[in-house]
């Protein structure tokens, strides 16, 4: 047990200090204001405050999380060893920098309630995030200040023990279209055969026909494919349907036909299905619902993840939906466009939302690479990109998540490359 003294126990702190010491390293904490009962205690102690009471472990408090709402921000980051931080503490502090304040920082998205210029999509762009610009968005950085942390806490407390982590890797394939033919209607199947021509895509053409006479199977139907990897490799995947209303948006089938559920049902025989939500459910939580509803009446179980990576992800709201709704994991916390770690780490985190400086149950999965951004670097830099981010999370012994489309693996698109990236994120020779 580890006995945290700081001049007020805040929602922030209890936050953050119990997911670096207890859900990152496995320490039990137990806090306090009372000077006399700290001082006396003769265990495990360290003071979070803006001073040392006497010889304990110290770390200096720079005074982000004893407050509440948004302000602005100074933050220089400055490297520290091998890795980077920022809110610098004086000589005084066992670490050179306040780790809760910075980590409270990433893992909240406090800047991302900050005014920032936003990209095309209306999102938060890599762009205007601190660890683009200061060129450690690539890095795991809390995962790294956490294991830094623990060698600082071992070397005044040598019997403290961590809890035992391991590298693992998980592959998200977001299905927006079960099917690129088939179920389409006969107005959609004419005016999409009729584009085809146009464009003189006459391989487009015949394989429609062949799909609709039930000569060929669907191009985007490569469930079966990736289900005998799932069996011969025994990988970790996790597949998102879109269960969406037709739009301007979102232009999927009718999600009650026999053959698209039929898929979903197949597909969560052998692994973990989700949902991928839809343009209007991101916005209407009685549409999310609805679209909930819709893969719980398929699976006969209750919807415990969700995924929204083509649209704006707008925090606190879209996840305070999923709280009030109970699902308890999402799967969005990425930038689509670029690769890196949105939040500063490969740890799965609680989400806690700064207008109710609250800790809500929901717990983030934050993704590393989306297969968007193949279309926008070139195999080799990017092979070599997703290599060192590997090394990196296998230091840290984190979790290493990708998403993919369905689409990706059809013959449509470069179907072997991107199941190169799905070997090398999985370490299949």
């Amino acid at each position: 047990m580890l006995l945290i003294y700081t001049q007020k126990i805040t929602p922030r702190i209890i936050y953050i200090f119990k997911h670096i010491c207890t859900n990152m390293l496995g320490i039990s904490i137990r806090f306090t204001s009372k000077i006399e009962e700290f001082i006396a205690h003769d265990g495990l102690k360290l003071s979070y405050g803006k001073q040392a009471l006497g010889n304990e472990l110290f770390i200096q408090n720079t005074g982000l999380l004893m407050e509440q709402g948004l302000s602005e921000v100074d933050i220089k980051v400055q490297p520290w060893g091998e890795s980077f931080c920022f809110f610098p503490a004086t000589e005084k502090s066992d670490l050179p920098f306040d780790i809760f304040a910075a980590s409270f920082y990433l893992l909240s998205r406090y800047e991302e309630y900050l005014p920032h210029v936003k990209d095309e999509y209306g999102r938060f762009p890599a762009s205007e995030s601190l660890a683009e610009q200061e060129g450690f968005l690539q890095k795991p950085v809390i995962d790294v200040w956490a294991l830094k942390f623990h060698e600082i806490l071992t070397q005044r407390f040598p019997a403290l023990k961590r809890k035992n982590r391991r590298f693992d890797t998980l592959t998200i394939v977001a299905v927006e279209h079960v099917f690129s033919y088939k179920n389409k209607g006969f107005v959609r199947s004419l005016i999409g055969g009729l584009t085809d021509l146009l464009k003189l895509q006459f391989g487009k053409v015949l394989d429609r026909i062949q799909v609709l006479l039930g000569f060929k199977k669907d191009p985007f139907n490569i469930f079966g494919d990736l289900i005998e990897l799932i069996k011969q490799y025994r990988l970790k995947m996790l597949f998102m349907f879109q269960l969406s209303d037709f739009s301007i948006y979102d232009r999927n089938i009718n999600p009650n036909r026999m053959s698209h559920r039929s898929v979903i049902k197949y597909v969560a025989d052998y692994t973990k299905v989700g949902l991928f939500l839809g343009h209007d459910a991101l916005r209407e939580i009685s549409i999310l619902k609805k679209e909930k509803r819709r893969l719980e009446d398929i699976v006969h179980s209750p919807l415990n993840a969700a995924i929204n990576t083509k649209y704006n992800l707008t925090l606190p709201e879209h996840y305070n939906n999923l709280t009030e709704l109970e699902i308890p994991e999402d799967y969005s916390m990425g930038y689509p466009e670029s690769h890196g770690f949105r939040a500063g780490t490969c740890t799965p985190f609680l989400f806690y939302d700064i207008n109710t400086e609250l800790t809500t149950p929901l717990k983030v999965y934050p993704y590393a690479v989306h297969s968007n951004i193949l279309e926008k670097e070139t195999p080799e830099k990017l092979k070599s990109e997703v290599a060192k981010m590997l090394q990196n999370v296998k230091a840290v012994e984190g979790t290493f998540i990708a998403i993919f489309k369905n689409h990706d693996f059809s013959d449509y698109f470069d179907k072997e490359l991107y199941y190169s990236f799905l070997k090398q994120i999985h370490e299949i020779e």
